[in-house]
């Protein structure tokens, strides 16, 4: 008789693991790495929000199929993790915080409660009154920029503006290497509570027009508060690997601070500014024929 997994919430979970040279696949009821030589590592699938697999990685049918029961997302990246090529979808199955999502972002009143409410939670103060989008976004460009010289001074990195062409990495210098594996880091992990929470990456309200768009809008929430200083402190060391030293610092950085306990009731806080309720069921519409069970994950999980 087959077992089958209960999610474990987003909040109890390990942040992030990347994975490199290998089949991944499910055996004697493990989801394990195997090497060339056969060894196998085991992965524990259910208690990580997100799996980075880099080039070298194989995956069977089996281990996607148990990743996406016990709600971990699979992301397939670049070397260093810092180009997204494709995810899994392990969440999002929440038709009713879907259509709230949507309605927040079409309504041009609604949207703008909650870009303000992301502007006021970004920077610890609330945004100019009657002021546009587009304005907001304006003096959000202006303070982030102070943001990064005040970094690198503080660091003493050599600083000449955000600039990163994603067609030839090894173009880069070392801080804007840094910044873009830091903030590949944290785009995964939000990219895995926003779908635990049951909406949609792509619905932005800041960012619009990407598959992730959303996904940047919630970590931008914190990103300054975490990727960004790591990343000015990995570059003034200037190891190595810039982007292997990146993840492992993001790593532990994820678990001291507890960023996964906050990704969620954050996403709820600023949606809520819109000040409405989620729309309810059509009256028309079919009722369910399998009543949902209330599950131990969280609510976008199909479980």
């Amino acid at each position: 008789m087959r077992i089958i997994s209960k999610p474990i919430p987003l909040k109890e979970r390990h942040s992030i693991l990347f994975l490199q040279y290998g089949l991944i696949d499910v055996k004697d009821g493990s989801f394990v790495l195997i090497d060339k030589n056969g060894v196998r590592v085991h992965i524990p699938v259910g208690g990580i929000a997100c799996l980075m697999l880099e080039p070298g990685i194989r995956i069977s049918h089996a281990a996607v199929g148990l990743a996406a029961e016990v709600g971990c997302l699979l992301v397939w990246v670049g070397e260093g993790g810092v180009r997204l090529y494709s995810s899994g979808q392990p969440g999002g199955a929440r038709s009713d915080k879907l259509l709230y999502q949507a309605k927040l972002a079409l309504d041009d009143s609604l949207r703008i409660k909650v870009v303000r409410s992301m502007y006021a939670f970004r920077f610890g103060e609330e945004p100019p009154q009657r002021r546009s989008i587009q304005q907001m976004r304006g003096i959000e460009g202006a303070r982030v920029r102070k943001i990064y010289k005040e970094m690198a001074n503080r660091y003493g990195v050599q600083w000449s503006g955000r600039n990163y062409d994603y067609s030839n990495w090894d173009n880069s210098d070392i801080v804007n290497k840094c910044l873009s594996a830091a903030n590949h880091c944290l785009y995964g992990i939000c990219e895995a509570g926003i779908l635990a929470a049951g909406y949609a990456p792509a619905i932005g309200f800041i960012h619009t027009g990407k598959p992730l768009s959303f996904v940047y809008d919630i970590a931008d929430l914190f990103k300054f508060q975490t990727v960004v200083p790591i990343a000015f402190k990995v570059a003034s060391q200037k190891p190595h690997d810039p982007a292997k030293a990146v993840r492992t610092y993001c790593r532990n950085s994820f678990r001291e601070n507890k960023i996964l306990k906050q990704i969620i009731p954050t996403i709820e806080e600023v949606l809520s500014s819109g000040n409405i309720n989620p729309p309810l069921r059509h009256p028309e519409a079919v009722p369910n024929v399998i009543p949902n069970e209330k599950g131990v994950g969280d609510a976008g999980y199909r479980n």
